[in-house]
């Protein structure tokens, strides 16, 4: 990428297991998008190598001070200003940082995903769109248990508890409050293609390099 172009960030945030990596890509297979990058917020979770296992499983992961926001930081600016990256890898089995990096170029286009990512204000005045992908709770419990059980080798009553005490919790109490933030809310319980059609649009504007204004639409 040429570093006299900036590259356009997307945040998207939403409960977890709301549907914001299939919102993502259904997105970028509308805009036809293949030069993106994509960082997931949880690689940022805080590296707690002094913690036992049985600490670590105890930690409230659904807080925003259970990320490393300030390397997050960083890291968006330097990839901002056309440097690469040494992105942390999060081991959801160990729960822990990796001991891997991987390293990461700038792009034209960079999203990050993850359901604290609009909570804050320095990530957020680095976007140029904030996304919102809202979902019904029980549906959003559905597809955690499923897929923190197939992928992420939880069993049932870890992940009841942990929705119980920490997920649901704080879900009201950090998550949805930061819908107010974005400039584009995806209801992804029904049909949500007028939205994708609204971000592809912008994305295909960006491919092919037409920087001028347009206008955020509130898609409720």
């Amino acid at each position: 990428m040429s570093n006299n172009k900036k590259s356009f960030l997307i945040l998207v945030a939403g409960g977890s297991a709301s549907g914001k990596s299939t919102v993502v890509k259904n997105i970028l297979k509308k805009a036809g998008a293949h030069d993106v990058l994509i960082i997931t917020h949880d690689d940022y979770y805080n590296r707690e190598d002094d913690l036992t296992m049985e600490q670590r499983i105890k930690i409230n992961y659904d807080h925003p001070d259970s990320l490393d926001n300030n390397l997050l930081n960083f890291h968006l600016s330097e990839l901002l200003k056309g440097n690469s990256i040494e992105k942390p890898i999060y081991d959801f089995v160990s729960y822990n940082r990796s001991d891997k990096t991987e390293s990461v170029n700038p792009k034209p286009i960079i999203i990050v995903e993850g359901i604290l990512v609009l909570t804050d204000k320095r990530i957020r005045e680095l976007a140029d769109l904030k996304i919102f992908v809202e979902s019904d709770d029980d549906v959003r419990f559905i597809r955690r248990l499923q897929r923190d059980i197939n992928e992420r080798q939880r069993t049932v009553e870890s992940v009841i508890d942990q929705y119980l005490n920490t997920v649901k919790p704080m879900h009201y109490k950090y998550v949805k409050p930061t819908k107010r933030y974005a400039d584009i809310i995806i209801p992804n319980d029904t049909n949500h293609s007028v939205a994708v059609d609204v971000i592809a649009g912008k994305i295909k504007d960006i491919i092919r390099g037409n920087n001028n204004e347009w206008f955020i639409w509130k898609v409720l």
